[in-house]
């Protein structure tokens, strides 16, 4: 018999189910960035940003444990780069699967590398870290935020999309 009060058990979706209709959520593509020590960048594909506060502002990323984790943890900034419509080679190198003699542009600002042709740069001072199951929340104040009017990449159902109302998607 439960006792009063006491959190009861929760049964876990499939990480299958999960998966397939988490994918049914829309969300942008950020790439986190932040200095590689040698004069170059790191960075990962990410979809998991959250704006969490406007005062001040802050937000989170969502990082599994390995360099990228390291990298924060130890540095405690990082970047996030929104990219703009027509990035998914972008987005494909910085998930792991380096397109071959992609040398990204880049900038520093706020000493953390800028993705040349951002829709929007977040430049983040770690405030907090939250361990989540296989993740790691990393939550930060931005200390420098800048946007352009460029369509942001689409991500849904595990396939990039164009922006609803972008030129290329009124064309389709």
């Amino acid at each position: 018999m439960p006792v009063a009060g006491a959190p009861l058990p929760v049964a876990h979706a499939s990480p299958v189910a999960f998966r397939a209709a988490a994918s049914r959520f829309v969300t942008g593509v950020t790439v986190v960035t932040v200095p590689d020590g040698g004069g170059g960048l790191s960075g990962m594909t990410a979809n998991s940003f959250v704006t969490v506060s406007l005062s001040p502002p802050t937000v989170l990323v969502s990082v599994m444990p390995g360099r990228m984790h390291r990298a924060i943890a130890a540095g405690g900034r990082y970047g996030v780069n929104v990219l703009p419509q027509g990035a998914q080679g972008l987005s494909t190198h910085f998930a792991g699967r380096p397109v071959a003699r992609l040398a990204p542009d880049y900038d520093l600002v706020a000493g953390l590398p800028r993705l040349a042709g951002c829709t929007a740069f977040f430049a983040c001072e770690l405030i907090r870290q939250v361990d989540v199951g296989d993740h790691s929340l990393f939550i930060a104040e931005v200390s420098h935020c800048e946007h352009s009017d460029a369509p942001p990449l689409v991500f849904y159902s595990s396939r990039y999309h164009d922006p609803p109302g972008s030129a290329r998607s009124a064309e389709g």
